[in-house]
Parts: C-alpha cells; sequence; structure tokens
C-alpha cells in the first residue's frame, strides 16, 4: 500500500493506471536525495498552496471583470480578464515545478532554485494595472 492513492486496487484498469501515473513522479522525486526535515518540507508545500491561491483569486477576478466590468469597453474588459486567467493559469502550472524542484533541492542539499514566478506575477500585475487604468480614463 505505502500510502499512495489507489495502490491499493486490484487487477487492473483505471485504478492501476492511476497508481502507475503517481508512483511515476513521487518516485522520481524521492528516489535520490534523503528526507529533509519535516518542517521544511511543509514550509515548501505552504507556499506551493500560496502560489495557487494566488493564481485562483487571477482567475477568479478575471471572471468577475468579464462578468460586471460594464463600464469598460467590450475590447478591454475582455482584454484584461484574459489576461488574468491566463496568467493564473500559467502561475497554476509553474508554481506546481518550482514545488517540485525545491523539494529535489531540499533533498539533495543544494540551495533552492531561483523564484520564476514573482517576475510573472509582478510584470503581469502591471500590465494589467496599466490597461486597467486606460481602460478607466477611456471611459470617461
Amino acid at each position: 500500500m505505502g500510502g499512495r492513492p489507489w495502490s491499493d486496487t486490484a487487477g487492473s484498469g483505471l485504478g492501476q493506471d492511476r497508481a502507475v501515473a503517481w508512483n511515476r513522479w513521487t518516485d522520481r522525486l524521492v528516489e535520490e536525495g534523503t528526507h529533509p526535515d519535516p518542517r521544511f518540507t511543509f514550509a515548501n508545500e505552504r507556499t506551493f498552496l500560496a502560489w495557487i491561491r494566488t493564481a485562483l483569486a487571477l482567475v477568479a477576478a478575471g471572471i468577475g471583470v468579464d462578468a460586471f466590468a460594464d463600464d469598460f469597453p467590450e475590447w478591454g474588459r475582455h482584454a484584461l480578464a484574459t489576461l488574468l486567467v491566463v496568467m493564473g493559469g500559467v502561475l497554476a502550472a509553474v508554481a506546481f515545478r518550482r514545488w517540485f524542484r525545491a523539494e529535489a533541492a531540499l533533498r539533495h542539499g543544494q540551495p533552492l532554485p531561483a523564484n520564476r514566478l514573482a517576475p510573472i506575477i509582478a510584470y503581469g500585475l502591471s500590465l494589467g494595472a496599466v490597461l486597467a487604468l486606460v481602460l478607466v480614463f477611456l471611459e470617461r
């Protein structure tokens, strides 16, 4: 069993395919190195969840802009909403990769990888703020 989801599924089929997929990436993570101090692993997980919350907030903001920003021109509303939703999707994908790389570095006693998420968020939100400001002034 090993505490892994779907690993107790008997026979073949979807459950076994899921177990193989689960084992593939988890085995790749734990096959080398040593187990780090659990506090570091939990801190890495909390950071990942913070990035996921930010990604979810960006997606929700994009949907909200599209649904409720009726004062903006249609093209601007759609552009701002698209920017926010795409940023949220990219952030969620990159957050997992960052979590995985940080966990691997912890297991090998290496320095943590550089944070590539911060520029994505900073530049993307700056672009969104400029676009929102332009839309506000166009409406006047």
